[in-house]
């Protein structure tokens, strides 16, 4: 698995909300400025479904991130896999400098694992700065 980390300077609940309210995860969820993400939908059960929609702004490509939920323990760990099986586990955590937000992931094949921990990083950047931003 690859482990990234940040902390949010915010409460629980803040941290808590920026990352599985829809209308937050719109705000956050893409790795780069010619990304975004236009819509999600976030069924936050055991069984249920987060579903969010990222593409390039000029429309040239992209794709539905759908993952299932295997575990919830509000405001301290979701666990969910994608379509293919890989494993996405997120853990929120109190410290003295804030919210300290682990996600560790299964890597896909396609790109390397670099590739992948600065993409995955940089949306968890995204996330740091949209969550630090709600009042």
């Amino acid at each position: 698995m690859i482990t990234i980390q940040t902390t949010v300077k915010n409460s629980l609940q803040k941290t808590w909300d920026a990352f599985v309210l829809p209308e937050n995860i719109t705000q956050w969820n893409f790795a780069g400025e010619d990304w975004h993400c236009p819509k999600a939908t976030n069924d936050l059960t055991v069984g249920g479904q987060l579903n969010a929609r990222m593409e390039a702004k000029d429309g040239s490509v992209g794709f539905d991130l759908i993952g299932i939920y295997d575990e919830i323990i509000p405001h301290e760990k979701i666990a969910y896999h994608f379509e293919d099986g890989r494993k996405i586990m997120v853990t929120f955590e109190k410290t003295d400098d804030g919210i300290l937000v682990t996600e560790s992931f299964d890597p896909e094949n396609i790109h390397s694992e670099e590739m992948q921990r600065t993409g995955w990083s940089m949306i968890l950047e995204n996330f740091r700065k949209h969550a630090e931003s709600m009042h």
